[in-house]
């Protein structure tokens, strides 16, 4: 089976992701995950997402993904099991101490081994298989020949990241965040030092961060070389990024699965997925060496569009009740697109309020309006500013 699987830092995250494609979510509990800084969820919304995913049919993995110090080991049992009555999928884990922990209290539970692990070889693969483990989380930088022959090596499920932000160091293993902010990256606080803007010797201003990464171009061929899941980064994204996102590599492995992937949709997800990410976006490792040009080292622009107009909340053949998101007004050529729904193009010709009252300009977020619309569309399904024409049968 091949899965797409999708990052969820909140709950409704999570539902959007289940709606707009995700076969599998991956999200952390309050405690021992890598995202700190995500609002994350606690045990009693672990629960409850669990159970409303498993009810539609999806997965959830759980990160427990730190490295351990011993003073991190405090709880962890009593964690491990609490996820094993809720029924998570697996769990993701970077430290053998968490497959020890399983395994000395026979605890039944899913192991699946992070990206913070940077598997790049088959012994690799091969000894977390011997420990336990059911599926690997190769590292970023893993290229298109060292996928497959671990594949070939050791018939693990492969999971990949697909889109989203690169570390600057090997998967996540920094100590930059430590030096500068004494926040453990290895513990949940990265702080994203690579990001700054540094300076040399001579006050010239230089950075060391890696451009995101999209495999749009790559997703045939890593069906074809055996991986088995694709992930996509962003525990703190944007629900119209998780959309936009998930709906487009739902669209292109769809394609692949039914073998009707054509040139003109690989060049329609570059564009779309381009203009959602806030940064430029590459295939980094997968055939070639990083080079200058997949970096950002003399300067970038990370400017975030308003291109998340409205949200639809209901709809009739005629007229859709948005919640505002961003300024839109009459006259306007609009898009929206939905989890199953045709992509729909048209110009806003009227506008008004719940009270009936025409209105020209929307320019107030969370204000709920009604627009004249072609044809019914899909409740949660969203309006975007027109930047490329709609292709067809996509």
């Amino acid at each position: 089976m091949i899965e797409l699987l999708s990052p969820a830092g909140d709950k409704e995250r999570l539902k959007f992701a289940c709606l707009y494609g995700a076969d599998a979510i991956y999200l952390g509990g309050k405690s021992f995950g890598l995202r700190a800084n995500a609002t994350n969820f606690t045990n009693e919304e672990l629960k409850s997402s669990i159970e409303y995913a498993h009810s539609i049919g999806k997965k959830v993995y759980v990160t427990v993904n730190i490295v351990f110090h011993d003073e991190d080991l405090e709880g962890l049992k009593e964690y491990l099991e609490f996820l094993s009555e809720i029924k998570a999928d697996a769990i993701i884990v970077s430290d053998p101490v968490v497959i020890e922990v399983l395994k000395e209290n026979s605890i039944d539970l899913e192991v699946h081994i992070s990206t913070q692990a940077s598997i790049l070889n088959e012994k690799a693969a091969l000894f977390y298989k011997e420990i336990g483990a059911k599926r690997i989380v190769l590292a970023r930088e893993a290229d298109r020949e060292e996928i497959k022959r671990i594949k070939e090596c050791t018939d693990l499920d492969l999971e990949c990241f697909i889109q989203g932000a690169m570390c600057t160091s090997m998967s996540g293993r920094c100590v930059l965040s430590n030096y500068a902010t004494n926040r453990d990256a290895n513990r949940g606080g990265c702080a994203q030092v690579c990001r700054w803007i540094f300076k040399d010797q001579d006050d010239h201003e230089f950075e060391m961060m890696p451009k995101d990464l999209n495999m749009i171009e790559n997703i045939e061929d890593m069906i074809n070389i055996g991986v088995n899941s694709f992930k996509i980064e962003g525990r703190m994204r944007s629900i119209y990024y998780i959309a936009t996102v998930l709906h487009t590599y739902r669209g292109i492995i769809d394609k692949c699965i039914n073998k009707e992937l054509k040139k003109e949709y690989i060049d329609y997800g570059l564009h779309i997925i381009n203009r959602v990410a806030n940064r430029e976006s590459v295939s980094q490792f997968y055939k070639v060496l990083p080079k200058s040009e997949e970096q950002y080292w003399n300067g970038r622009t990370e400017e975030s569009n308003q291109d998340f107009l409205g949200l639809v909340l209901s709809s009739t053949d005629s007229v859709a009740k948005i919640e505002v998101r961003n300024y839109f007004k009459v006259g306007d050529v609009v898009q929206i697109f939905g989890p199953s729904m045709k992509t729909i193009e048209f110009t806003i010709d009227k506008i008004t309020s719940l009270d009936k009252e025409e209105i020209s300009v929307c320019n107030h977020p969370k204000d709920i309006v009604l627009i004249q619309v072609p044809k019914k569309c899909e409740e949660m399904s969203m309006m975007r500013v027109k930047v490329f024409d709609i292709c067809d049968d996509f």
